[in-house]
């Protein structure tokens, strides 16, 4: 089994959060990346599999300070040999579907193909709104309104574009929110005319290419943290990504991985049950229920203060000692199986040691577990 670790970075530790306007302090982002820096190289030496970040802006109250999760994966990426790095996830109706594109290309060929990408569609009105106001896109719960509708329709378009620019040498796409080329773009340029290609006589832009494309092909693994929903579900089966499942309702978790199944073979990818989904949660670990217990609380604060007021409920937690932790993933995957298990981590809210005996304690007693898993 794949063990990933999901990063959503507080800044400060509880009293620091509860001081006021804890995201503006520079010394306590700087610790925090310092602590960032040193639990990804421990991991790396650990055996992890890969750390991806979320995407959330204007935090100035500390929680999930990962404003650009592509630029902390390539600070990550230089700090590390073997770890994988990537978005968890990038929130794509806030974002130029091209941009996307290069960035995570870039990325790719910085880390000589180390990178993954993960993409959603924005809860957070506050940011969200703000950063989505070109497409006239707004954040959504999933609640199937005409905002939610618009939201995924922006979406699922962004990642066509973001396909075709990791795929085709050039391309056009002529969407409802993005045209590319812009309509009536005038070209005429010798070295484009001689060397290149996507221009018809007379200069007419016809198409474009970014550069570099990935150097994974056909192109960098892609994830979608968190899935709820089975038409998402459904969206990643067809089009061949990984939905991250985090729901602590075993059932409502087999329903979304039989969709997916099902949708996947009927796209002619032939996978088995399980194959192609993931699953995340909470790790709560201690070398005594004591300590597990401990971390719980640390996690149950955060998640009561800043998670709850947007109406999620606290999902999947593995808590306890390596042995309860084992059997907690071990029943899990029995029931699922699934290939790749991504854990969230309370980053900048535990005292750095105690996050690192954290990793040591899950490398050294639970994944050799699962070493014949996937």
């Amino acid at each position: 089994m794949r063990f990933h670790l999901f990063m959503l970075p507080t800044v400060g530790r509880r009293r620091e959060l509860e001081q006021g306007m804890a995201g503006t302090r520079e010394d306590l982002y700087q610790r925090m990346l310092l602590e960032i820096g040193e639990q990804a190289q421990f991991a790396d030496e650990l055996g992890f599999y890969g750390l991806g970040f979320t995407e959330h802006h204007f935090h100035i109250e500390g929680f999930e300070l990962s404003t650009n999760p592509v630029l902390l994966d390539a600070y990550v990426g230089m700090k590390t040999k073997n770890l994988k790095v990537g978005q968890l996830a990038l929130v794509l109706p806030a974002h130029h579907p091209l941009n996307v594109a290069e960035d995570v290309a870039m990325l790719d060929h910085m880390t000589g193909g180390r990178a993954y990408a993960g993409f959603a569609r924005g809860y957070q009105d506050r940011w969200v709104n703000t950063l989505a106001q070109g497409t006239g896109v707004g954040a959504t719960l999933s609640d199937k309104s005409e905002t939610d509708l618009r939201n995924r329709q922006a979406f699922e378009e962004a990642w066509q574009i973001i396909n075709l620019a990791w795929t085709q040498e050039t391309f056009s796409y002529d969407g409802q929110f993005w045209k590319v080329p812009r309509p009536g773009t005038h070209w005429d340029i010798p070295p484009t005319n001689q060397w290149g290609k996507g221009v018809e006589p007379g200069g007419h832009l016809k198409e474009i290419g970014i550069v570099p494309r990935p150097l994974q092909k056909p192109h960098p693994p892609v994830y979608s943290p968190f899935t709820f929903s089975a038409t998402t579900s459904r969206f990643w089966a067809r089009e061949g990504g990984t939905p991250v499942v985090i729901g602590d309702d075993l059932d409502f978790c087999k329903t979304l991985f039989q969709v997916y199944m099902d949708e996947a073979n009927g796209a002619g990818r032939e996978l088995k049950y399980g194959q192609g989904m993931a699953m995340g949660g909470a790790l709560c670990l201690g070398e005594t229920p004591e300590q597990a217990q401990e971390m719980r609380e640390q996690f149950d604060w955060l998640f009561q203060t800043w998670f709850t007021p947007f109406g999620f409920p606290p999902g999947l937690v593995f808590q306890g000692t390596p042995e309860q932790v084992t059997k907690q993933i071990r029943e899990l995957h029995d029931a699922l199986k699934f290939p790749e298990l991504f854990l969230w981590l309370n980053t900048g809210l535990v005292e750095n040691n105690v996050m690192l005996r954290q990793l040591e304690l899950f490398a050294t007693k639970v994944m050799p577990n699962f070493a014949g898993d996937n």
